[in-house]
């Protein structure tokens, strides 16, 4: 039984590995490029080493190791001070997956604290790791000028951070993903998920400040499905619009480096926020509904029970009454 699992162990390894590289592969094409200057907005290999983190545990986590490595092989030739990028893009996910697996966090969300908790301790804190890692490395071999710090070390960060506030959310309702009984509420989502398409691609590329028409659609589908279709439809948002800022469309043209990730990475993070934190409130009132409608159904049969004079009780009564005249 020992070998079974080391195999099945080494089998995910090799499986958080190879994604990683994959989705970093992807990662390199969506980056933004204004004025010479190279940026990634979305690292979705960190959204994945957190869900892969709390599906398997930290057995996983030479994997990440494994998938950073060939990311920066691909980019160039690995060098002793790479060193640091591994251990800055290992840690970080790690350090998300202790502090959410801290504070009970349940990979349904299915409570506001769940989506809070994504937010602050999976995303925006533990990723200061691995930007300032990532960032110091740089400039301590001499890759990264000194005035360039602190630009690099913001794009790394807000870009690891989208990495697990897009991309960890989709992958963890993968699993219990089912498709809808009613038919037309599937037509519904499918409907929503490609309004969301449309109107991104129009406020993306349209020549007015349109990108705010995204979050009717985005509101919508969190009432309507929560993380089941909102997580993908925040995600199809986020590459959306970042392929307009790669072609410099709509607002994101003539702008620098700073204002198009400010306009980026504030339309991404509102995204993800919108539908992590709506989706996760809708579904807490959802269940805390539920379980006062089984509750009242319960106390209802216990009343009937011990009601005076229920009809089966009356009939009973009246059965004696007659069998002893």
């Amino acid at each position: 039984m020992e070998w079974r699992r080391l195999l099945a162990d080494t089998l995910r390894i090799l499986a958080v590995a190879a994604a990683y590289y994959a989705t970093g592969r992807i990662g390199l094409q969506l980056r933004v490029i204004v004025g010479g200057a190279e940026v990634t907005p979305l690292w979705a290999p960190t959204g994945i080493a957190v869900a892969a983190l709390l599906w398997w545990g930290l057995r996983v986590w030479p994997g990440i190791t494994l998938g950073a490595y060939l990311s920066i092989e691909h980019i160039s030739t690995f060098q002793p001070a790479d060193l640091g990028l591994l251990v800055g893009n290992t840690l970080a996910p790690v350090c998300a997956y202790l502090m959410l697996r801290r504070v009970g966090f349940r990979p349904e969300m299915d409570r506001l604290r769940d989506g809070l908790a994504l937010v602050f301790l999976g995303g925006l804190l533990p990723m200061l790791i691995s930007a300032t890692i990532g960032a110091a490395t740089l400039e301590a071999t001499g890759d990264l000028p000194p005035d360039q710090f602190w630009s690099v070390w913001a794009a790394w960060w807000t870009g690891d951070a989208m990495g697990v506030l897009l991309v960890t959310p989709v992958l963890l309702v993968l699993p219990r993903l089912r498709r809808p009984e009613d038919p037309l509420r599937a037509a519904e989502a499918a409907a929503l998920f490609a309004g969301c398409a449309a109107v991104t691609v129009f406020a993306a590329r349209s020549s007015l400040s349109l990108l705010f028409l995204v979050f009717p659609m985005l509101i919508w589908v969190a009432v309507r499905f929560q993380h089941s279709v909102g997580a993908p439809c925040a995600l199809l948002v986020s590459v959306l619009a970042i392929w307009a800022a790669i072609d410099q469309a709509g607002p994101f043209a003539r702008h620098s480096l700073f204002d198009v990730m400010v306009n980026l990475q504030g339309l991404n993070g509102s995204a993800a926020l919108t539908v992590l934190l709506l989706s996760a409130l809708v579904t807490e009132q959802n269940n805390i509904r539920l379980k006062i409608e089984q509750l009242c159904d319960e106390l209802a049969e216990v009343v009937d029970r011990l009601a005076p004079g229920r009809p089966d009780e009356q009939g009973e009564g009246r059965g004696r009454s007659e069998g002893g005249g």
